[in-house]
């Protein structure tokens, strides 16, 4: 049986490649929730006026992954301190958000953002939005595997690699087999 989780932490395509690496995980969309548009464009979503997040949807095995451990690997790929931003990518869009398709999911979002709000010692605050998933719209197909197609871009190589490269090192043990060369 499995199970989705939805999680916006900057740009879809360097979270939609930190997460196909994990093993348990069968697939990884990229598309746009926690908005107010129906059927948002990627330009409509980039303009900041839709309300939507760039967001991934994480199809996992929770015998193998649990939703924790997805937790573990958003929270520890990306700064969830920086309001509407990451990097370069600045805008609403771009916020740190969780999106739950129930209260059980909330329950473990909530418990799982404290932990690490009293883990940080220079008084900076969590800013990641925990939200219900509402609508899930699937981005355009060429954000699809992007990183996967697109390695020798300069973006693919400047932003994605580096984050790839972090998460390999901090969590080895969740990646699939392929991914610990």
């Amino acid at each position: 049986m499995t199970r989705t989780a939805v999680f916006g932490g900057g740009c879809f395509w360097c979270t939609e490649a930190v997460f196909r690496m994990l093993k348990g995980v069968s697939n990884v969309e990229p598309g746009y929730a926690g908005g107010t548009k129906d059927r948002p464009s990627y330009e409509q979503v980039s303009a900041g006026d839709t309300g939507h997040a760039e967001v991934i949807r994480i199809t996992y095995d929770p015998a193998v992954i649990s939703y924790e451990d997805l937790l573990t690997v958003f929270f520890g790929s990306h700064d969830p301190t920086t309001p509407n931003r990451q990097g370069n990518d600045v805008g609403t869009q771009y916020r740190s958000i969780v999106l739950c398709d129930g209260q059980d999911q909330r329950k473990v979002a909530e418990k799982f953002i404290a932990e690490v709000q009293s883990s940080l010692k220079d008084g900076s605050r969590v800013v990641t939005h925990i939200a219900p998933l509402g609508t899930f719209y699937p981005a355009e197909e060429y954000h699809k595997d992007y990183f996967a197609k697109n390695k020798s871009a300069p973006y693919c190589q400047l932003i994605i690699e580096p984050k790839i490269e972090k998460v390999r090192k901090r969590f080895a043990e969740l990646l699939n087999d392929d991914e610990k060369n």
